[in-house]
C-alpha cells in the first residue's frame, strides 16, 4: 500500500499524508456484521469523565470480527478486503462454503480469491489459523490467543507480527513486537502472517481536525492549569514541574513510573520489552 501526499493548497496540507486505499476492494461494508456504536465520550454511567480527551469524532458501525477463528476444518474464500475505521488493519470478509459471512484481520498477501482455513492440520499459509503447537518453530505469526477459545488478544494492530522462538512441554516461546518473549500455551490459536497495512505508521494527520475527526479531543497540558486542576499548575509565568518528578492530574507518579500490578502472570513473562530496548 502507498501513501498518499497531498499538494499544500492550505497550511493543512502542507504535512499532511494519507492512504491511497490502493488494496480496498469493497467500499460498503456487509450488514449482517455490523452492530450500532454507541458514544460515551469517556463518560461512565454516572456521567462522570472517567477517561479523558475523548469525545465527538465521525461516525462509526462495529465490524463484528472472528477473532475465535472457530470454524474448524471449513473452507473460506476471501470475498473482499475492507476498511475498518475502528483499528488499524484492513479486514477480509471470508463466504465460508456453507454460505456464512465473518471477518478477519487481513494479512500481507492475502487477495481477493485466496482461501483460508483454521484447524489443527491446515497449511502454513498467510491467513490460515491452527495451534500453536503445529505451527513450525520461527513462524512469524498474529492474533495470538491468551486462553483457549477466548479468540487472538495480542498483535492485532496494522505492520505487527510476533515470532514463534521455541516449543518447551505445554508453552512456547513467542517474541512480541514490543520485544517481550513471553510463554503461551501451546493449545492457544494463532494465525499464520503479519498484519497488513504495513504503512499505517507513516501517515501524518497533518491538522488538528483529523485528530477530531478520530474522536480525540485537546490535551492541555498541566503546567498550564491551576493548582487545584493540576500538580504543576500554578505560579507566575512559566514554571518547572518543582517536585520529586512529574505528577498525573491526580498526583500519582508518571512518565517511567511502573504501574504494573498484575503478579499471576509475571512468570509467563521471560524476558519484559524494557530489557529488550536496552
Amino acid at each position: 500500500m502507498a501513501i498518499k501526499i497531498y499538494k499544500p493548497v492550505t497550511p493543512g496540507l502542507r504535512g499532511m499524508t494519507g492512504y491511497t486505499f490502493e488494496e480496498i476492494t469493497k467500499t460498503v461494508p456487509e450488514r449482517s456484521l455490523l452492530i450500532v456504536r454507541k458514544k460515551h465520550a469517556g463518560r461512565n454511567n454516572q456521567g462522570r469523565v472517567t477517561v479523558r480527551h475523548q469525545g465527538g469524532g465521525n461516525r462509526r458501525y462495529i465490524r463484528l470480527v472472528d477473532f475465535k477463528r472457530n470454524k474448524l476444518n471449513v473452507p473460506a474464500k476471501v470475498a473482499a478486503i475492507e476498511y475498518d475505521p475502528n483499528r488499524t488493519a484492513r479486514l477480509a470478509l471470508l463466504v465460508y462454503s456453507d454460505g456464512e459471512k465473518r471477518y478477519i484481520l487481513s494479512p500481507v498477501g492475502l487477495k481477493v480469491g485466496d482461501t483460508v482455513m483454521a484447524g489443527p492440520g491446515v497449511d502454513i499459509r498467510p491467513g490460515n489459523s491452527l495451534p500453536i503447537s503445529n505451527i513450525p518453530v520461527g513462524t512469524m505469526i498474529h492474533n495470538i490467543e491468551l486462553y483457549p477459545g477466548r479468540g487472538g488478544q495480542l498483535v492485532r494492530s496494522a505492520g505487527t507480527a510476533a515470532q514463534l522462538l521455541a516449543k518447551e512441554g505445554d508453552f512456547a516461546q513467542i517474541r512480541l513486537p514490543s520485544g517481550e518473549v513471553r510463554l503461551v500455551r501451546q493449545v492457544c490459536y494463532a494465525t499464520i502472517g503479519q498484519v497488513g497495512n504495513l504503512d499505517h505508521g507513516n501517515i501524518k494527520l497533518g491538522k488538528a481536525g483529523r485528530k477530531r475527526h478520530l474522536g480525540i479531543r485537546p490535551t492541555v497540558r498541566g503546567t498550564a492549569m491551576s493548582p487545584r486542576d493540576h500538580p504543576h499548575g500554578g505560579g507566575e509565568g512559566r514554571q518547572p514541574v518543582g517536585m520529586p518528578g512529574p505528577k498525573s492530574p491526580w498526583g500519582k507518579p508518571t512518565r517511567g513510573y511502573k504501574t504494573r500490578r498484575n503478579k499471576t502472570t509475571d512468570k509467563y513473562i521471560v524476558r519484559r520489552r524494557s530489557a529488550a530496548k536496552r
